[in-house]
């Protein structure tokens, strides 16, 4: 009997993007005829400079190479491809120390195998979250996420169990789960990853968090740039419901649950909340007033439960392996780990999950292994298009949430940037200042006039032709935009312009 062969293709946005599918198409050509051998399409490992990174497992051993520039369009047959993959010193990809390093708990699964087989899922610890959480009932669930200390991963850091009791302590007969999948910010794509590599662990969140607060039907709001991430949610809420692991009376409970997708639109202020809520309505998105918080009255007028996709596949983690998994890590707001992504001008860019408290020195050169081009770093953006950018010489920043609060920041999402001398860091403030110009929703003033006085302004700085007092205006316009605007979209454009103005002064003021 001739051995099992698996060969292993990613297919994710990235690995795609430099050439995995064309790769599929060749090998299944190659392969027509050898029913010894299988190909995977699994997700990726978050390596992705690695990408695309193709893998053959053989009586046990899996290794890869990685394709990057490698062409294979002149190979005739699948001995050849055997060939060329072997000469090209393969390597478990586990034992790199970009993996190695890592604390994967939320990400444990991504990269290993097909991200649609649900046996597969099953059989690395999916669904014993929400059986225990069927087990020990609702209160109890929302007790044991509160005992493992998460909060939540999409900037505000606001513990996730709060949330939870908040809603299953009201008295409506409808409620709703919302899943903030508008995933926006420049630089970050730790949704995108679950989604695409590991799609039933946030379906099987979302089932929990259902199950926990009294909900029975939930919404995830998809950015509609993340076309094949709605290829893996659509597929994988099929198979479930075939499973009854979505639909009426799920693992032979009395408990019903079903999912919808909503895509939007391109608009970056619906991964504001309150915006998102009127969207999935069918309105134009526009920033609600708050109170009332969306617990209390959110999807049309109901309580709702809102978590991005990272906090909601962090549920059956906990649930299954225990609170400790998270709460042995970090204090204050920053218990567990953390889903950074690195990216910019950077060697080795991609997922980094690892406790709260690593530096940005640690992160840019023991993971990132320095800047691409090899120039000196001279700034680091922290947070998305709306974070604080800092200087070189604070790369011994830890990146915790209370950390980022006092540099007058905030972690956001996770997203690192990295830039290098070569950039003008004016233009990186008219940046601020013009994203928030096109993507303010338009309903409040000092959004939507402010940003484009603060483009004027700094332009006038940047050509100099600006004078003391316009200076003075800029930080008065940037008080005014933090504190009066009706969202954070507004309230944290001045963040990024006040860094270079505070840590790049002779680029910005002369």
């Amino acid at each position: 009997m001739t051995d099992q062969i698996k060969i292993y293709i990613p297919k994710e946005t990235s690995a795609c993007s430099v050439g995995s599918d064309l790769i599929a198409e060749k090998i299944t050509d190659l392969t027509q005829g050898y029913n010894h051998i299988s190909i995977v399409r699994n997700g990726s490992w978050g390596a992705f400079w690695l990408e695309p990174f193709v893998e053959i497992e053989k009586d046990g051993n899996r290794t890869g190479v990685s394709y990057l520039n490698k062409e294979t369009s002149h190979l005739s047959s699948i001995e050849e491809f055997f060939d060329d993959f072997y000469n090209s010193q393969p390597f478990n990809i586990q034992d790199i120390a970009f993996i190695k390093r890592q604390t994967r708990l939320v990400f444990s699964r991504i990269g290993l195998y097909d991200p649609l087989d649900l046996n597969q899922y099953r059989n690395s610890h999916g669904y014993k979250g929400l059986e225990k959480s069927f087990e020990i009932g609702q209160q109890q669930t929302i007790d044991e996420i509160k005992k493992s200390g998460l909060n939540g991963r999409g900037g505000a850091a606001f513990p996730t169990a709060i949330k939870m009791q908040t809603v299953f302590d009201q008295e409506s007969a409808i409620k709703y789960i919302a899943c903030n999948a508008d995933e926006g910010d420049g630089g970050t794509f730790s949704d995108r990853l679950i989604m695409e590599c590991d799609p039933f662990s946030l379906i099987e969140g979302m089932t929990i968090a259902a199950y926990s607060v009294g909900a029975n039907h939930g919404y995830i709001y998809l950015r509609s740039e993340y076309p094949l991430a709605k290829y893996f949610l659509t597929e994988a809420i099929k198979i479930l419901k075939t499973k009854n692991l979505l639909g009426k009376n799920i693992l032979g409970t009395n408990f019903t649950f079903d999912i919808e997708l909503r895509i939007g639109a391109g608009s970056y202020v619906c991964g504001e909340e309150t915006a998102m809520m009127e969207s999935i309505e069918g309105k134009r998105g526009l920033v609600r007033s708050k109170p009332p918080l969306p617990a209390i009255k959110g999807l049309f007028n109901q309580p709702t439960l809102i978590n991005n996709v990272i906090t909601l596949a962090s549920l059956s983690s906990i649930l299954s392996f225990g609170t400790e998994i998270f709460s042995q890590y970090g204090s204050g707001k920053s218990i567990g780990t953390m889903p950074y992504q690195l990216c910019g001008n950077i060697k080795h860019g991609g997922l980094i999950e690892i406790p709260f408290g690593i530096t940005l020195d640690e992160m840019i050169y023991d993971f990132g292994a320095g800047t691409f081009n090899d120039k000196p770093v001279h700034a680091v953006q922290i947070g998305g298009p709306l974070g604080i950018y800092l200087p070189a010489n604070l790369l011994n920043t830890p990146l915790t949430v209370e950390t980022l609060i006092n540099l007058k920041g905030s972690l956001g999402h996770g997203g690192v940037i990295v830039f290098d001398d070569s950039t003008n860091m004016a233009l990186q403030a008219k940046f601020a200042m013009d994203f928030c110009q096109k993507e303010s929703c338009g309903k409040c003033t000092p959004c939507r006039i402010g940003s484009v006085r603060g483009v004027e302004l700094i332009d006038k700085i940047y050509n100099k032709t600006a004078v003391n007092a316009d200076r003075i205006l800029l930080e008065e316009l940037c008080e005014t935009l933090e504190t009066t605007s009706l969202c954070a979209m507004g309230g944290m454009t001045p963040n990024p312009v006040r860094s270079i103005i505070k840590y790049f002064p002779n680029e910005m003021m002369n």
